[in-house]
């Protein structure tokens, strides 16, 4: 499979929303859990919003010949003192079930790593979805140079 991945525009919002969609749709099913609520027109507006103020950094994968939407992979500034400055954080990584295990994945974050350095980040850290439902997406990220750095993500709602 011919991939090439482009640094998203604005105007790509509704196809990155679309996918987000299909990200929280599949991790619910699989953990059988509502654990997330998804509205395709708020969520295109926030990822337009957001690229557009250069918070969000999205990268999208694309089938070179067909031009068809394969995949995306978001990106965000953080800091810590424990990281020792600036590094990226991976909020959301998808591949359409069709193209995994063709590439998609690691042409994105190859991408991201490039970035991550030309931004002067120390390191890029992701969290997988919940385990042992997606044991496969921690095996992929360790491939690719990723290391389990401890704990678990948690949350609490706030009004």
């Amino acid at each position: 499979m011919n991939v090439r991945v482009d640094h998203a525009q604005p105007a790509d919002a509704p196809i990155i929303a679309q996918m987000v969609g299909e990200l929280l749709r599949e991790i619910m099913a699989a953990i059988g859990t509502q654990a997330f609520s998804f509205h395709q027109q708020e969520t295109e507006a926030r990822a337009r919003s957001w690229m557009t103020d250069g918070k969000y950094r999205v990268l999208l994968a694309c089938d070179a010949d067909q031009g068809e939407p394969l995949g995306f992979l978001a990106l965000y500034e953080s800091i810590a003192l424990y990281a020792e400055g600036s590094f990226g954080t991976i909020p959301e990584l998808f591949v359409r079930p069709a193209y995994r295990s063709n590439g998609v994945g690691a042409a994105l974050l190859s991408e991201a790593k490039r970035m991550g350095e030309a931004m002067g980040w120390r390191r890029i850290e992701v969290t997988t979805p919940p385990l042992p439902q997606f044991d496969r997406t921690l095996a992929f990220y360790q491939q690719q140079g990723f290391s389990i750095s401890g704990g678990r993500k948690l949350k609490v709602e706030l009004s």
